[in-house]
């Protein structure tokens, strides 16, 4: 249902880097601004470490259809200008943010709303178009794929509302502001997080090509074909224990430290392994861009048929 695409970080103290021992995780899955809001339960699957979770028996085959020779893409940048940098900005709006009735290309996959957009909305760049926004009033999170304001209003192509506070998924089918019909602010490589030491999440990525099936959390299928041998969406990889990032820049090691420990779930389609995340005038870019040199096989998928939300 999305279309495909193809998208192009000042370095921490070392002081930062020691709050990953104290920094708790409910402060890290909060958003700045919406301090009162964690990005969904404890107990979510976007939240639960998969360090000790079992290979699926087919990671190599799926781990080769993504790219074995492709590499990491941060798919963020230090531009505060979205529009002409990466990255998927999300904003925080209040219940006296403006409210808007958006009209949907695929209405019977969306959330009807209304929707806060504030005037100076932060909107991504590029065909995608996404609108993330926090409600720090009520803990909702709205997101908008392909959002345009016309003469008649606001269109999007679809748009979801999701409960911070509840574990509750998509309809089986249903489609969100992403094609796996998962939300999107909760796979963001954040820099507040990086900044605080830790990432306590699983990370979004892309792949070029995937399956024409989904599984659990994600809901919906974009794919091109029913091969085995393709990725699901949803499907969730992490980088192998054994690889060695102490080389890499403070920025870096946290992320990677993340992908180790809760790794990233497939939710788009687009360039393999680009890693989404919100753009920030802090990242250090010359940094970060070193994670171009790790390919696909530096990861594996991960048997997480036993994963699911709640205890």
């Amino acid at each position: 249902m999305h279309g495909r695409r193809t998208l192009p970080f000042l370095p921490l103290v070392g002081a930062a880097l020691l709050l990953s021992s104290v920094a708790s995780p409910a402060a890290a899955r909060s958003v700045p601004g919406a301090p009162g809001c964690a990005v969904f339960p404890a107990d979510n699957v976007w939240n639960k470490p998969v360090d000790q979770l079992p290979v699926r028996s087919d990671s190599h085959a799926l781990v080769s259809s993504i790219g074995l020779g492709a590499h990491v893409h941060p798919d963020f940048s230090q531009s505060s200008n979205t529009l002409a940098g990466y990255g998927i900005p999300y904003n925080v709006v209040g219940h006296l943010t403006p409210r808007y009735h958006v009209k949907f290309t695929w209405p019977g996959e969306s959330d009807n709303g209304p929707y806060p957009i504030p005037a100076n909305v932060k909107i991504e760049g590029g065909s995608d178009r996404h609108i993330l926004a926090v409600d720090r009033d009520s803990c909702k999170l709205y997101e908008l794929f392909a959002a345009h304001k016309k003469a008649d209003g606001w269109h999007a192509g679809s748009g979801a509302i999701w409960d911070l506070s509840s574990n509750a998924l998509r309809p089986k089918g249903w489609t969100s502001a992403d094609a796996a019909g998962l939300p999107i602010l909760p796979g963001l490589v954040r820099y507040d997080e990086v900044a605080a030491g830790v990432i306590t999440h699983a990370l979004r990525f892309t792949a070029n090509t995937t399956r024409t099936s989904y599984i659990y959390p994600a809901r919906h299928q974009a794919g091109d074909s029913n091969a085995a041998s393709l990725p699901p969406m949803g499907l969730r990889v992490r980088l192998k224990a054994d690889f060695p990032i102490g080389s890499y820049g403070p920025q870096s090691r946290v992320l990677l430290t993340a992908l180790k420990t809760y790794g990233m779930i497939l939710a788009d389609n687009g360039s393999p392994w680009y890693v989404s995340g919100a753009p920030n005038p802090r990242w250090n870019d010359d940094e970060l861009h070193d994670l171009n040199n790790i390919a696909g096989d530096a990861f594996e998928a991960v048997d997480t048929s036993s994963l699911r939300n709640g205890p």
